[in-house]
């Protein structure tokens, strides 16, 4: 497949509209992202209890600047990952790593990279960790490791307001879908719809494309569709649906098992303190927790409100 890189909107959209008349055909097995809970899958991922911080020796993590995880991230998706007015790398993901960072005693430096290498960056230890509300798939564990979950996603449909788009079942080849090059989305759309988006190489781009007109829809993370719609642009939230199917967590080179064990219990730490609760009320105050999905270890437990 033609990926887009990162060149002008106008020359982006004229290369990826070509791309899709000699694309090739979708390969790899369907996964219907909109499925919703699946907790017996994610079961089989989550560790039954994490070791205890005072247990965590530092030294061993394969760090590559010991005492620092030094983390690849977006600088353009809130309220997830985001630059804030000042310069500084913020957003819900961002913040919850800096408190598990804390927790281990380790400094947190983040640097901005594109989603659609920000996998390979990590397994080829460019990063040590990837923060990007990334969703944990079986095709990605086969080249990255992941750390237990610590939120869930929804899925959304971004339009016109005034289009003819009012949700997942209005999608179909005769639309210019817009999705993030190498997003849970971009799978969805290509392997599950069997249609071809056009593939862009941020968030802030393609919703550029729905304002002007030049895609039809964009297939979004909900949070970043949040993020990104704002009043008197136009633009909708056609459809949210939710997808606990593919929680959302840490990417971590596969083969660094000690930092993956580390991170998962900072996480537990964190859950444990009333820290994650606090800063998911932060960023997300209107969004409730599904009844079946919580975060951390099989052994963590969310305090009580």
């Amino acid at each position: 497949m033609k990926w887009l890189t990162g060149v002008p909107v106008a020359i982006a959209l004229a290369a990826s509209l070509a791309a899709c008349g000699g694309a090739s055909q979708p390969t790899g097995t369907p996964t219907d992202a909109l499925a919703g809970s699946d907790q017996q899958t994610l079961d089989k991922y989550t560790t039954a209890e994490v070791t205890p911080i005072d247990k965590i020796d530092k030294s061993k993590l394969g760090l590559n600047t010991e005492g620092k995880l030094e983390v690849g991230t977006l600088s353009d998706a809130p309220p997830n990952i985001f630059l804030d007015p000042s310069g500084k790398f913020t957003g819900y993901d961002n913040e919850l790593l800096r408190a598990i960072g804390d927790k281990l005693g380790l400094e947190v430096e983040f640097v901005a990279t594109d989603f659609s290498a920000l996998l390979s960056q990590v397994q080829n230890k460019q990063f040590d960790v990837g923060s990007s509300s990334i969703s944990t798939t079986d095709k990605r564990r086969e080249n990255v490791g992941f750390t237990n979950g610590y939120d869930f996603g929804f899925m959304a449909v971004v339009a016109k307001t005034d289009g003819d788009v009012k949700g997942f079942a209005d999608l179909d080849d005769s639309l210019r879908i817009g999705v993030v090059q190498g997003t849970v989305q971009d799978d969805y759309v290509t392997n599950t719809l069997k249609l071809e988006p056009i593939r862009f190489p941020d968030y802030n781009t393609v919703y550029a494309n729905v304002r002007n007109g030049q895609v039809d829809a964009w297939v979004a993370p909900s949070q970043q569709a949040t993020g990104q719609v704002k009043e008197g642009d136009g633009t909708v939230i056609a459809e949210s649906v939710v997808n606990t199917q593919n929680f959302t967590a840490y990417a971590v080179n596969k083969d660094n098992q000690p930092l993956i064990d580390a991170l998962n219990s900072g996480l537990d730490a964190v859950i444990a303190d009333g820290t994650w609760s606090k800063l998911t009320k932060e960023w997300y105050p209107d969004r409730e927790m599904p009844s079946d999905w919580k975060p951390g270890s099989k052994a963590a437990t969310v305090p009580q409100s």
